[in-house]
């Protein structure tokens, strides 16, 4: 039976276990199957996934010069924050020209100096008594404009707003399809959608498919390239630092730019850079000096790309620890992804299960020499997370830490079970499982820890039980993953994914099968959008984290796997966030420095 496109209502998330209370003294281990003794398994029974070798190496990373990590370039970037904040506060200055204005500021990658000064800009727009009477005569552009910044900012807006550019028949009007800037702005606005609100679904259909034609015209290039820009991906799913690095080179090419905003841009844009440079050599020699690359030569190395998604979760120059911890877990998780994914037996993997479960340094007795130095690793480091937590905070966090491991790891083992049962598991049962497996969890129970705020009981409840936010951002997680990477396990005998199981169960096409799972991803997306608005246990920054995941998912496996087999689109993508700044007109050069 066809599985229809509201499946994601569905679904019933796995009930999260209770935490593991470690106790590294006294627990009693039972250890399946094992006798006592250390599992011996000959070196060809074992599977190779014949990894691409890295593509950063060590001294190339060390190598890096974070050229605008200097006090010149700094001084000058806050006297131009400085021109943009009055800008932003200017009171007597028209407010629908204050929405052009604050688009620009938050696409230029700005906004995140400004959150106050925005936040009170549109306070005073939305509130303001001629608010309702003055939406009613904009343009379809200033209407999705103001509707898509007021939704970003969580304020309550109605999607009814746009049924006035709509036909007595409740198709939108014809006459819309030659306003392109109109039409990119509904677009863009279409993807803040909650679940129910036809009219969002509608203006997205509509919107998609004239735009689609706009590519067909061949109208001039400007217009061509921030049609196909968006229909590419829209910006609500895009991570920001690349967006800014885009939209800085589309906007250095409009006449009418502002010249400020622009030297505001780029010089953010590298001053930041920089930063990020320094977090990557300090986490690099962190990883050389770990071993596993060199250790387990069958795992892929992928420091370079953990530290992107975690620079994709969060950017802002305050967070460089969580930047760090955050490609600390994810290059773990990575390696132990590849023990059972590709070189593991099953039993092995049961060992490593349960010592990962109980927590014990003294499980490691019984594993394969390559398994200690994974279990260690992974020991070390949370153990070291958890003694920071716990001196700088007096929290305990090891509970919730090693639940969301052992979750995982038990996930990884489900997973491994259906790979050597040759078992395609129902539509339903591999995403309950699955969720978990995408590491999401992890990733997000580390940032919250990591973010150095006020920990509270209410939002520990929440992490234990897996709020829905974690859920629905693991599931996007893992939809985008399956979409990028689908292929290449089933030629690695990884068979079980969402659009193989859901091929099984409903007799879809493969053509029908990816459109149910970017319906799933849609669906998904409004959950999370409403997430993210809703009352919640979590501080904002952990919020916007996320759905940064959710973001940094996207442009991951956007065009195969990003992160497992990189191309030279990721590749790119990384040396255009990491690596090269944006180049400085000479004039900025000579006149501001």
């Amino acid at each position: 039976m066809l599985l229809n496109s509201s499946f994601i209502s569905r679904v019933t998330f796995a009930k999260p276990l209770k935490p593991v209370a470690p106790n590294l003294l006294h627990r009693r281990i039972i250890f399946p199957r094992c006798n006592g003794t250390t599992i011996n398994v000959n070196a060809s029974e074992r599977k190779s996934a014949n990894y691409q070798p890295n593509l950063w190496t060590y001294d190339f990373l060390q190598s890096l010069k974070h050229a605008y990590a200097d006090t010149r370039y700094e001084d000058r970037a806050k006297q131009l924050q400085e021109e943009v904040r009055k800008m932003i506060k200017d009171e007597n200055s028209d407010m629908w020209l204050k929405l052009e204005l604050i688009n620009d500021v938050k696409r230029l990658g700005l906004s995140y100096h400004y959150d106050k000064e925005i936040g009170e800009a549109l306070l005073r727009f939305h509130s303001s008594a001629t608010f309702s009477g003055t939406i009613v005569h904009r343009s379809l552009h200033e209407t999705a404009l103001c509707f898509r910044l007021l939704r970003e900012y969580g304020y309550d807006v109605t999607a009814d707003m746009f049924e006035r550019f709509k036909e007595r028949n409740g198709h939108f009007k014809a006459s819309l399809m030659s306003d392109v800037k109109g039409m990119l702005s509904l677009y863009q606005a279409s993807f803040l959608g909650y679940e129910g609100e036809q009219i969002l679904d509608d203006a997205k259909a509509f919107s998609s498919f004239h735009l689609k034609s706009v590519l067909s015209e061949g109208r001039n290039n400007m217009v061509l390239e921030e049609v196909n820009h968006a229909l590419e991906l829209p910006l609500h799913h895009r991570i920001q630092r690349l967006e800014a690095r885009w939209y800085i080179e589309y906007y250095a090419k409009q006449r009418d730019s502002n010249r400020v905003l622009l030297e505001a841009a780029k010089l953010d844009f590298n001053i930041l850079q920089s930063t990020l440079q320094n977090d990557l050599q300090e986490v690099s020699r962190w990883w050389k000096g770990m071993g596993l690359a060199s250790k387990l030569s069958f795992s892929r190395d992928r420091l370079m790309e953990c530290f992107f998604w975690a620079a994709g979760m969060v950017f802002e120059p305050q967070f460089s620890d969580l930047r760090k911890g955050l490609t600390k877990v994810a290059s773990l998780i990575t390696t132990i992804d590849d023990v059972y994914d590709v070189y593991g037996t099953l039993e092995e993997l049961e060992l490593f299960t349960a010592a990962v479960e109980s927590w014990d340094v003294k499980a490691i007795q019984v594993l394969p020499d390559y398994m200690k130095i994974c279990f260690l690793a992974l020991y070390n480091t949370v153990n070291e997370f958890a003694y920071d937590a716990l001196k700088e905070q007096g929290q305990d966090i090891l509970p919730y830490l090693t639940k969301a491991w052992s979750d995982l790891l038990k996930a990884f083992l489900q997973e491994a079970k259906w790979s050597r049962d040759r078992h395609m598991p129902r539509f339903n049962d591999y995403l309950n499982n699955a969720w978990v497996s995408v590491s999401g969890v992890v990733l997000l129970t580390h940032a919250y820890f990591l973010l150095n705020h006020s920990i509270t009981e209410e939002a520990l409840e929440s992490l234990d039980s897996y709020h829905s936010l974690l859920q629905n951002t693991s599931l996007v997680f893992r939809l985008c993953n399956d979409l990028g990477t689908s292929k290449a396990e089933l030629e690695r005998g990884e068979a079980a994914s969402s659009i193989l199981c859901y091929r099984r169960e409903s007799g879809a096409s493969e053509e029908g099968a990816y459109k149910h799972i970017y319906s799933l991803l849609n669906e998904t997306w409004k959950k999370m959008n409403e997430d993210r608005v809703s009352q919640s246990p979590f501080p904002k920054a952990f919020v916007e984290t996320a759905m940064n995941l959710a973001r940094i998912s996207h442009c991951t496996y956007q065009y195969g796997d990003g992160h497992g087999a990189p191309d030279s689109t990721a590749k790119n993508r990384i040396r255009s966030l990491i690596i090269e700044p944006i180049a400085l007109y000479e004039t900025e050069i000579s006149t501001s420095y």
